[in-house]
């Protein structure tokens, strides 16, 4: 292998590095741009719906009614609201975890293919008598490409755990949550 495909092929796998880091940014940003959207529009619902609560309850006189309306209406309302901006961002955190575990699968398979590459060109360009250190050099390179499946087998758990983790926290707020009551 010369030292000009080895300086290409170096300067090719530093771009994809480069464009994997700007893809996960890109990712980052966006959920948290989405995130932020979604906690602007909650705020302003909620102190829309405070006002309107506020003004219905100074129309009322009697305090078991007033008592009455807030549990049955306010309190119902807060739980549907919460539940739906709770939604909200756990659809925007596996959304992001998706992307993220794409671009890490897509990392994965590119060193992968480059590492097979590298190897082939290697040695396929051995000079005569250097069989032993070929034969050794592809052992490595085998065992080399075990890891890059227990890398990627590690990732695809990481992510799958972090999905569970979500719905874990998903039914457990949904289980902590007062039932509607007619």
């Amino acid at each position: 292998m010369s030292k000009n495909s080895f300086n290409a092929a170096a300067t090719k796998g530093q771009q994809k590095a480069v464009d994997a880091s700007q893809a996960v940014g890109r990712v980052a940003m966006e959920s948290a741009q989405a995130i932020m959207e979604i906690n602007q529009q909650a705020a302003q619902e909620f102190a829309e719906l405070i006002q309107m609560r506020v003004s219905e309850l100074m129309k009322t006189q009697d305090p078991k009614a007033s008592f009455d309306y807030v549990h049955a209406e306010v309190l119902q309302e807060a739980v549907k609201e919460v539940t739906h901006y709770h939604q909200q961002l756990m659809q925007v955190l596996r959304s992001g975890n998706q992307e993220l575990a794409d671009i890490a699968e897509e990392m994965i398979q590119t060193s992968k293919a480059d590492l097979i590459h590298f190897v082939n060109d290697a040695t396929n360009n051995a000079p005569a008598g250097s069989e032993a250190y070929v034969s050794v050099f592809k052992t490595s390179f085998n065992n080399a490409l075990q890891n890059f499946e227990l890398v990627r087998a590690a990732m695809a758990d990481s992510f799958a755990n972090f999905e569970k983790s979500v719905e874990s926290v998903s039914n457990l707020a949904a289980a902590k949550s007062p039932s509607k009551k007619k």
